[in-house]
């Protein structure tokens, strides 16, 4: 959307801010409670961002409106995409070069960098468009050689 910082940048800035406040939570209430309380606040603000750009989407949202998002997370080549299927009810497609994950572990962030990037990926869905569901089975950032989004337009009763 016009006008946005691009995601990188901002998942740059995020990422500067929670690191000291990620590790305080770890000195003060172990790693699986820190990253507990950090994933459940991220996808809050996931399904938040989500729910602001649906609301600023003329005429509402769907599968076309969603696919034109991307522009905003693949901006200056931060992901690499190959296209497998795009159509009204469906956005398949493999990234196969994610800056997000580069720059997280260059940061010293690998052990975060799915809850600060790859989890908001499903959840965002919630607050934009209740009927766009994720499926992916493997990230870059978990090792796997692609991220496999698999996004399909449900029915309203499906849900």
């Amino acid at each position: 959307m016009e006008g946005e910082l691009p995601i990188l940048q901002r998942r740059r800035i995020e990422a500067e801010i929670i690191r000291p406040i990620y590790d305080e939570m770890v000195a003060e209430m172990g790693v699986e409670t820190a990253r507990a309380v950090l994933t459940r606040a991220i996808e809050k603000a996931a399904i938040a961002a989500g729910a602001s750009f649906a609301e600023r989407t003329p005429g509402g949202t769907d599968m076309d409106t969603f696919r034109e998002l991307y522009g905003l997370w693949t901006h200056d080549g931060a992901l690499e995409i190959e296209v497998l299927k795009s159509d009204e009810q469906t956005f398949d497609f493999n990234v196969v070069r994610c800056r997000y994950s580069e720059m997280y572990r260059e940061m010293g962030l690998g052990e975060i960098g799915g809850i600060l990037s790859c989890n908001r990926d499903g959840v965002f869905c919630q607050g934009y468009d209740p009927r766009i569901k994720l499926q992916r089975t493997q990230t870059l950032m978990q090792g796997a050689p692609c991220c496999d989004f698999r996004y399909e337009l449900v029915a309203d009763d499906d849900a």
